[in-house]
């Protein structure tokens, strides 16, 4: 609790000339001003951070902007082209299409100017969808990001409300060969990293389930409490549940041999078999998983009801996961854009990642960390001043840190090296 203004004062004598008794100078010491002790405290409070956001500090500072720039410098290579929307917009744009965990994932405020609902991006793709609509024209385009965003609550246990997000986008390309080509992406990025895991591919497509519900004429109510029950992986409710359903048991087959891409097929009923959309699905998370496994000798598990983009994905859909998180490092998928002319379907794949999440699993390459000597700097003459600025641009220019310091406590706690005045009156650096 904040302590008032008016609390915040020593109490004052009051207005008569009634006698203020004062207590000895040596019981006074512990409690004169007792209101100091509750304001150091609500100063401490005041600098505490919400849950889920933290400082990023020094040396992880500087990893992450290191990070930030190899990334999007790879994506540039490979011809997308960088964008940076703006944090916020109003949110007739921005949550247009977003699904109702986006919408609660939105930080909402009034626009001070015109009155109108904003909202803090809590997902950076919304706005490359509105990008492309109006500079995307009607071809195949690429596009790249990196920025904050802002989440009302945190992904998973310990998760972070503050993500780097880092992304890559295609659009106008409908078939496999887009989402081969953002895989590649995906691990040539990764591969360049000084990483201390491997990546772990989770594959699924959407279009499985969504195609059965089309068949079978779920209700909406059917399709949620089916989706419900895929999350928490409770097979016995669903074959309960499955019982009742049109179709019913192809959409526990899709839960006991969603795993298993070589017989998935064969186990859903004739209908399901016989259906291309279905057929296409299956055969492209096939021949993905394959590729995968040759290409890139990646672990790769299948799991079809992976649903928990289902409003907003379309197709394919992936998380890559380091190690045994549980939350993963990398979402991407299939889902659709838009043009603004026809207000057509456009279609678009697309991965990202919150890139402090590798700050962990990355290490930078040794810094070497130099100190100027204070008492030769001290004693330095206009000459030796002189040269002693050349070198220090030069070695600053090799990618050196170096301290120049302001006095003679003035050093940094992970020094190297050492720049001294040598005997013939020249700079030497010299291993700490």
């Amino acid at each position: 609790m904040s302590v008032s203004s008016d609390s915040a004062k020593p109490a004052q004598p009051n207005s008569t000339n009634e006698t203020v008794s004062q207590p000895a100078e040596n019981n006074a010491a512990p409690n004169r001003m007792p209101y100091l002790s509750n304001f150091g405290s609500d100063v401490a409070n005041s600098w505490l951070l919400p849950d889920g956001v933290v400082d990023v500090l020094f040396e992880d500072a500087h990893k992450q902007e290191v990070l930030r720039h190899q990334l999007i410098e790879q994506l540039i290579t490979h011809g997308y082209r960088l964008v940076c929307p703006p944090m916020i917009e109003f949110t007739e744009s921005l949550l247009s299409d977003a699904s109702e965990d986006l919408k609660r994932q939105t930080f909402k405020i009034i626009d001070q100017l015109t009155g109108r609902l904003m909202g803090v991006r809590a997902d950076i793709t919304p706005q490359i969808l509105r990008i492309d609509a109006h500079h995307g024209g009607t071809g195949i385009a690429r596009y790249c990001y990196v920025g904050d965003v802002i989440h009302t609550l945190p992904s998973g246990l310990f998760g972070s409300r503050t993500p780097l997000q880092l992304g890559a986008e295609i659009f106008g390309c409908a078939s496999l060969a887009a989402d081969i080509e953002l895989i590649d992406v995906l691990f040539t990025m990764v591969n360049k990293l000084n990483m201390s895991a491997a990546l772990h591919i989770d594959l699924g497509h959407v279009a499985i389930f969504k195609r059965l519900a089309e068949l079978a004429e779920l209700s909406d109510s059917d399709t949620e409490q089916l989706m419900y029950l895929y999350a928490n992986k409770n097979l016995p409710e669903l074959k309960r549940v499955c019982r009742a359903l049109p179709m019913g048991d192809d959409f526990y087959v899709l839960a006991r041999f969603g795993h298993d891409i070589a017989n998935l097929l064969a186990k859903l009923s004739d209908a399901a078999q016989q259906d291309s959309q279905i057929a296409t699905a299956i055969d492209e998370l096939q021949r993905l998983k394959n590729y995968l496994q040759d290409q890139w000798q990646c672990p790769v598990s299948i799991d079809v009801t992976e649903l928990s983009g289902y409003h907003y994905h379309t197709g394919i859909v992936f998380n890559g996961y380091i190690n045994s998180e549980t939350q993963p490092l990398v979402r991407g998928g299939r889902f659709d854009g838009m043009q603004s002319q026809t207000q057509a379907l456009r279609a678009a794949t697309g991965f990202s990642m919150d890139v402090s999440r590798l700050l962990a699993h990355t290490q930078l390459d040794a810094t070497t960390v130099v100190l100027v000597d204070f008492t030769a700097l001290s004693n330095a003459n206009t000459d030796e001043m002189q040269t002693l600025l050349q070198q220090v641009e030069s070695l600053r220019q090799q990618g050196y840190r170096v301290t120049v310091p302001l006095d003679a406590q003035d050093s940094p706690d992970d020094v190297t090296h050492r720049l001294s005045m040598a005997d013939d009156s020249q700079w030497q650096l010299q291993t700490v």
